[in-house]
């Protein structure tokens, strides 16, 4: 099975590319999606954060509060690192997990947050970043994600540059035009590659 990573940063249309992997018919593991399950009531990685930061974490549901630990965790590098600690055992064992189901030539995993050790964890014969001008991806979290101007940019700036990411992928799909344009680029990238 060939595994291949694909990353990207908030707002460049990462999700674009993997939908459009999966209407095309290729399976595709999302960390981010996994990222929600395992934090599910009951779940290991839910009792581990409760552990760890009490039940201020949870809503009145009981599960996890999202925003809210977003937000603590946002402007806090201490308990940034805490969760990070106490999350990505679950997610790497819960991707593995997944990826051992699939019986396929070509397997995608959607990783918002690559970082060059996830090429050996995963296996991967090779990593493509989905990419746009840090303009353009302030634009599209305000129209798209309700974000602020001065949030979208405070996100964008907590994480990898498009320079330091593209050092550690192999493909760079550039997301700054139209769909049909960032699917043509998934097109050639898919040239010769079996789904099944």
């Amino acid at each position: 099975m060939e595994r291949i990573g694909v990353a990207g940063g908030i707002g460049a249309g990462k999700s674009a590319v993997t939908d459009y992997l999966a209407e095309l018919g290729w399976p595709v593991v999302d960390a981010d999606q996994v990222a929600r399950e395992v934090v599910e009531p009951g779940r290991p990685a839910w009792q581990a954060l409760r552990d760890a930061f009490g039940d201020a974490v949870l809503d009145p549901e009981g599960r996890l509060d999202r925003a809210f630990v977003a937000e603590l965790v946002f402007h806090d590098r201490s308990a940034l690192r805490r969760l990070n600690h106490v999350t990505h055992g679950h997610i790497g064992a819960e991707i593995h997990r997944q990826l051992a189901t699939l019986e396929h030539p070509t397997v995608f995993v959607a990783l918002p947050l690559f970082r060059p050790e996830h090429r050996e964890i995963f296996e991967f014969a090779e990593v493509w970043s989905v990419q746009a001008d840090p303009e353009i991806a302030v634009a599209r979290l305000m129209q798209y994600r309700g974000f602020r101007d001065d949030e979208a940019r405070a996100r964008i700036a907590n994480q990898m540059s498009n320079e330091e990411r593209a050092a550690i992928v192999d493909q760079i799909i550039w997301n700054e035009g139209t769909l049909a344009e960032l699917r043509t680029q998934v097109d050639v990238l898919l040239e010769g590659r079996r789904r099944g």
